[in-house]
């Protein structure tokens, strides 16, 4: 039994290694070693798939495992960082592309999100976390990014400004409005930029998030979401 155990150990932990490979480059053999016996022990995984235990590895992380004074804190959210690489590229949600004008007006017409295309927000900037570079504390500012998997199927991140960010979430959960319509509502919500200059910025943004195919192009205003 001490054979299998092992063996069934050491699977998983390599399993996980290849999820996360920053955290367990960050950790080291003897804390990943540790970190992976607390999961193997104390979390009762509810799924048989292998390609889904880095979901439940985050929710143990997140979720039951707690603060402990050896684990760095920005732990949870480097694996969340590098699990969204492994999530998109497993999703099989297909972009509807020819429901998506490629040239539309990105002003007048309504802009269309990929659904492979995830806004994020962190306190610590973990893109460059690394053996070298592991802040105990969060700076000022926090990390703002756009995760999306292109028709290449390869998955990329967008660092992004908090403006450009909630612009992203906008087209996310008020999918029905125009571009314009979208940075007049933003004009609204954040009183304290001026709105002339933000809707400028805003214009370019969702140029470039069509150019990083974040937005698949346009559909007519007067055509409805489909349900």
């Amino acid at each position: 039994m001490g054979i299998y155990r092992e063996l069934f150990f050491n699977n998983l932990a390599g399993l996980l290694a290849g999820n996360f490979p920053v955290l367990n480059r960050i950790l080291g053999p003897d804390r990943w070693q540790g970190l992976v016996r607390d999961f193997y022990r104390d979390h009762r995984c509810r799924t048989p798939l292998f390609h889904e235990i880095a979901q439940e590895f985050l929710g143990y992380l997140g979720e039951e495992r707690g603060e402990r004074p050896e684990d760095p804190r920005f732990m949870y959210e480097l694996a969340h960082y590098e699990w969204v690489e492994l999530a998109l590229s497993l999703q099989d949600t297909a972009p509807d592309e020819q429901t998506a004008d490629p040239q539309g007006d990105l002003l007048a017409d309504i802009p269309v999100l990929s659904p492979l295309a995830w806004p994020l927000a962190y306190r610590f900037p973990v893109h460059r976390l690394s053996p070298q570079f592991q802040p105990a504390e969060p700076p000022a500012e926090p990390s703002f990014y756009v995760a999306c998997r292109d028709r290449s199927d390869r998955v990329g991140f967008i660092n992004v400004n908090a403006v450009t960010l909630r612009l992203v979430e906008r087209l996310q959960h008020e999918p029905d409005l125009t571009g314009s319509q979208q940075l007049d509502a933003m004009a609204r919500e954040l009183p304290q930029l001026d709105a002339g200059v933000l809707r400028a910025g805003g214009a370019q943004a969702l140029a470039q998030l069509r150019a990083q195919q974040v937005i698949l192009g346009t559909r007519s205003a007067r055509t409805k979401q489909p349900q």
